[in-house]
């Protein structure tokens, strides 16, 4: 037997040259022996002191018990038992010989491991000693190479600095030479090459080499662009520019005298060596900028040829609308307006066939006709800037210049192609003190106008009345000219160049939807006593209309860029939950929803107050109709002809009459939504009031489906073309009253068989009844008095 303490320890994987087989068969009855020491162990742990004779006495009682029948199994418990000690004993041989082989080969390695490492020490040392030796010699080297070095670096940029100088001083040289020759476009090439050098130089610390170099290509500068310049303006005066009216541009495209070939050529070599001078111009020309609160967009300068080609028209323009001179007055900006745009539209023919080409030969992208609209537009914005001051506070003045400016705009994008990207009036518009005076100005405008269009004596007369194909809405003038002046601001601020701008007008614009919402709400309530009369009906026409145009609005690719724009604004504040963002950006809903949700609220109260108002006027032409004596009514066999119930005349008198009314004073759609409303309640009201309340012999209900189906249907069949599919429960009334005895008996009893299940359906549909539910046909049923008598 093993120790009780080596019984759970795990074997060690022997060593030995077993084959598979061997080695699986010894793994498999070793578990056997593990397994059956471990429930041995168990057996002794359940045994009070746990000594041998107990553990046994135990392993015995276990396997064997009370049963003698047992006992023929202790010969094999004994053999298996021995087996189980050989091949334990077996495993601990194998296992006390393997071990210290493993242990004398792990210390033989950790051996050698120290005998390098101390090796690697004494290298490391040697080397550490042999490295500080070597420094310390080299040092007095490295202290004279470095000096060396610094010596050499410093000669070196000494080099180049001279080299810059005489690289300089020989570029200055060549131009000198050119210009002694007169070969004036080599000088300005050299030029070009030189600015360039000067901008690279930019980055280099050598301030006076700088200085000099920038000096230099000023000096050269200088005295290229006067030469030039002079040159240029010899030509153009014989070109007889600029053209001051209209016919002086048409003469120099039509007459063509002898020498016009050789002056276009050197027009043509002038604007190229000037053009060449561009580089070297921006290094030295700053160009004229407005203050950054005008936001203006970042541009290059208007090209130096074009420069000099507006030169004469900026002097004219200082001379006329500046200072004390007549015609520099405040309240007359269409003068300097018109001017430039006559001034654009006269040098036009000769940019586009005498200037562009030039410009598309030397591969400029630049568009001399813009260019030169761009130059003259600077102009313009300079006055501006300077004069709005000026007149802010005076209304008059202030929105005359406003109307002024947006028709110059206008004709410049549309006529002569100004790019809204450039610089423009709307900029200047759009600075901040000027902008909020524009809207409070045109607030105020748009409120004065309102006020006058509610209060002219037409304002609810329809310009196009006597017009059927034009007048359909009948949209009373007071509306339509409200939507023109909303149409009007919108075109007057649709091309300010921010979106934030944009939106500030479309919130006035919503206001002033709102401000006339409410002005015809106190309208209406004026005329609630006439909810038929013709101004009522006009307010309600009007409403309709304003509801329907910002519906359209809605849609227009203006307002769903805004709407794109609000969205970023909204997301960016936070003043919009989740979902309404969610709407916006997915275009469930528009910039107009708020002011459309009102105005069809609107509508629908003032629609049922009209329908409640003819709803009740027919209920008192009816109190006649519904005392009618449905019961003793003769039946139609004893009729010759089947006529209308006299009773019934007021009512369908009353209902005709303010039909026809309505559908004069409302448009179609109104007029559509009104007669169906009015249907509805009056379906229930004839069901409810008068077929409900009554019994019918056969009589009265053949007398109250001819006044139905006969009389009251047609009314509306000028509106659609099954008016009695909206007179769903009257109809089938109608159908039950009159089903011949028969069908209604049996009808009846297959309502109360079924009670409620599919069969009862299919047999009320048979009969053509779908709206009505069984409860209901029941209870008609039960209404008709002409069931026979069956003795019950």
């Amino acid at each position: 037997m093993l120790p009780a303490g080596e019984i759970g320890e795990p074997p060690v994987t022997p060593c030995c040259s077993e084959n598979g087989d061997q080695k699986k068969n010894l793994k498999e009855k070793s578990d056997i022996s593990i397994a059956a020491l471990v429930e041995n162990e168990q057996v002794c742990e359940g045994t009070d002191n746990g000594d041998l004779p107990s553990c046994v006495s135990a392993f015995i009682e276990k396997e064997v018990g009370n049963d003698l029948k047992s006992l023929k199994k202790l010969d094999k418990l004994i053999e298996q038992m021995t087996e189980n000690k050989m091949q334990l004993e077996e495993q601990v041989l194998t296992v006390s010989s393997e071990i210290p082989k493993r242990i004398h080969t792990a210390l033989k390695k950790a051996e050698e491991s120290k005998q390098f490492l101390n090796q690697f020490l004494e290298q490391e040392t040697h080397l550490f000693s042999s490295i500080n030796s070597h420094l310390l010699t080299a040092q007095p080297w490295m202290e004279d190479l470095g000096a060396m070095i610094n010596q050499i670096e410093e000669i070196e940029r000494h080099l180049a600095y001279l080299k810059w100088i005489s690289q300089i001083e020989e570029l200055s040289d060549n131009i000198q030479q050119y210009l002694m020759t007169n070969n004036v476009p080599e000088a300005a090439s050299t030029l070009v090459f030189m600015a360039e050098l000067d901008i690279k130089l930019q980055e280099s610390s050598c301030t006076h080499l700088l200085g000099f170099m920038r000096a230099t290509v000023k000096f050269w500068h200088k005295i290229l662009k006067d030469k030039l310049t002079s040159d240029f303006e010899e030509i153009l005066a014989q070109l007889h520019w600029p053209f001051i009216a209209p016919s002086q541009s048409q003469t120099v495209g039509i007459s063509r005298p002898a020498s016009a070939p050789e002056i276009y050529s050197n027009l043509e070599t002038l604007f190229c060596q000037l053009l060449k001078l561009q580089t070297s111009d921006e290094l030295f020309t700053e160009p004229k900028q407005l203050p950054e609160k005008y936001s203006l967009p970042t541009s290059p300068s208007v090209i130096l040829p074009i420069q000099i080609m507006l030169t004469p028209l900026q002097k004219r323009f200082r001379y006329h609308f500046r200072g004390n001179r007549q015609t520099n007055v405040i309240s007359k900006p269409e003068w300097y307006l018109a001017q430039v745009l006559l001034w654009i539209g006269n040098h036009t023919q000769f940019l586009d066939e005498k200037i562009q080409p030039i410009l598309d030969k030397v591969g400029s992208s630049v568009n001399a006709r813009l260019e030169f609209s761009r130059g003259l537009m600077m102009l313009i914005l300079e006055k501006l800037a300077a004069d709005i001051p000026c007149l802010l506070y005076d209304d008059n003045l202030f929105c005359h210049l406003v109307d002024e400016v947006l028709l110059f705009e206008k004709e410049l994008h549309s006529v002569h192609g100004y790019p809204s990207t450039f610089a423009n009036c709307m900029h200047i518009l759009s600075e901040e003190t000027c902008f909020q005076r524009w809207l409070t100005v045109e607030r105020k405008f748009a409120l004065q106008k309102m006020d006058s269009m509610l209060s002219s004596e037409a304002a609810w007369i329809s310009q196009y009345k006597d017009i059927t194909d034009v007048d359909e809405m009948k949209v009373p003038d007071c509306a339509e000219t409200f939507m023109t002046l909303l149409l009007v601001i919108t075109d007057r601020y649709k091309n300010l160049p921010t979106a934030s701008r944009k939106l500030q007008f479309l919130e006035l614009q919503k206001d002033l939807v709102d401000d006339f919402r409410i002005r015809l709400t106190q309208v209406m309530k004026e005329e609630t006593r006439a909810s038929l009369g013709f101004r009522y009906c006009a307010i309600l026409n009007a409403v309709n209309y304003i509801s329907a145009v910002l519906a359209d609005w809605a849609d227009n690719v203006f307002f769903l860029q805004l709407q794109q724009a609000a969205l970023e604004v909204f997301a960016e504040n936070n003043t919009l939950s989740k979902l309404q963002l969610g709407q916006l950006a997915s275009m469930e809903s528009s910039v107009f929803d708020d002011m459309i949700n009102l105005l069809e609220r609107l509508k629908h109260d003032m629609l049922t107050r009209q329908v409640d108002h003819v709803f009740r006027e027919v209920k008192d032409a009816a109190k006649l109709y519904k005392k009618e004596r449905w019961l003793s009514l003769p039946s139609q066999s004893e009729q010759a002809v089947m006529s209308l119930s006299s009773s019934a005349c007021p009512l369908l008198l009353t209902l005709r009459d303010r039909l026809l009314q309505l559908e004069q004073q409302l448009c179609f759609s109104l007029f559509k939504v009104f007669w169906q409303m009015l249907v509805e309640k009056l379906d229930i009201y004839i069901y409810q009031e008068i077929i409900l309340a009554n019994h019918f012999n056969e009589g009265g209900a053949a007398q109250l489906h001819f006044d139905m189906t006969r009389n009251l249907f047609p009314l509306f069949s000028h509106y659609c073309k099954r008016p009695e599919n909206y007179f769903k429960h009257v109809k089938e009334a109608c159908i039950l009253l009159n089903l011949n005895v028969g069908s209604a008996l049996l009808l009846r009893d297959v309502l109360q068989s079924t009670s409620g299940q599919p069969p009862s359906t299919a047999a009320l549909n048979e009969v053509g009844i779908y709206k009505l539910a069984q409860q209901d046909v029941e209870i008609l049923l039960n209404l008709r008095t002409n069931w026979p008598n069956t003795g019950k």
